[in-house]
């Protein structure tokens, strides 16, 4: 007779369950979180993490913009960026009438032709040992570059008079100043301005060809004269 079939605790490996817990035993604990887990999951590192990405993305944004926008030049001065240096004596006088400080043929071309714009300065410069010089500069606006072009042809013309300076038409004060319309004469067109330029030395002082270094070098004080500077 065939005895009967008993399953023993802890049976063979042929798939027999696995062993009962003794009576009174304590199941087993879960293992501890690892470190790594615990430590991301802290409310305090998820806080300095943001403030990370905060910081790097900033710094990111920074470096984009600054390497982006063009890195804005002083512009020199033009009172001593050129062969001489000057120093402005009386002005800038500003206007829209150029008619009325004009004499001349200059007047009643622009009583035809009216300007934008006129505006007057006085400068002296020390071009050497008893070449102390006085310069003015007239920087005219006008409504469109042929007119500019054509105001520049009339006003480098012999006797067709010009605009007054600022001695001549009494506006500045300057002890024994020299009358600049009888010294040398410079213009330029640029665009719709042209710069007109006159000047002469102190004490009667001569020196022709370094009255006219004077005078083209001071075409350049026209930058001073427009409006924003």
């Amino acid at each position: 007779m065939v005895g009967a079939n008993f399953s023993y605790p802890g049976g063979d490996a042929a798939g027999d369950t696995a062993p009962l817990p003794r009576v009174g035993q304590r199941p087993a604990a879960p293992p501890p979180p690892s470190r790594s887990r615990a430590l991301f999951g802290n409310p305090l590192f998820k806080g300095v993490g943001l403030v990370l990405v905060a910081v790097v993305s900033g710094l990111v944004w920074w470096l984009i913009r600054y390497e982006s926008e063009p890195e804005v030049q002083a512009q020199p001065d033009p009172l001593v960026s050129g062969e001489f240096k000057y120093e402005r004596v009386a002005g800038p006088v500003t206007s829209t009438d150029c008619a009325g400080n004009a004499y001349g043929e200059i007047e009643r071309w622009f009583a035809a032709h009216p300007c934008q714009r006129v505006v007057r300065a006085l400068y002296v410069t020390n071009a050497g040992e008893g070449a102390r010089a006085l310069v003015s500069v007239v920087l005219v606006t006008m409504p469109d570059p042929e007119l500019a072009a054509q105001l520049k042809a009339v006003t480098d013309t012999d006797d067709t008079g010009n605009i007054n300076d600022l001695v001549r038409d009494g506006t500045a004060k300057l002890p024994k100043a020299p009358e600049v319309a009888k010294g040398n004469y410079e213009s330029k067109a640029s665009g719709a301005d042209v710069t007109i330029v006159e000047g002469d030395f102190y004490d009667k002082h001569k020196d022709d060809p370094l009255l006219k270094r004077v005078t083209t070098d001071a075409l350049r004080l026209s930058e001073a004269l427009r409006p924003g500077t």
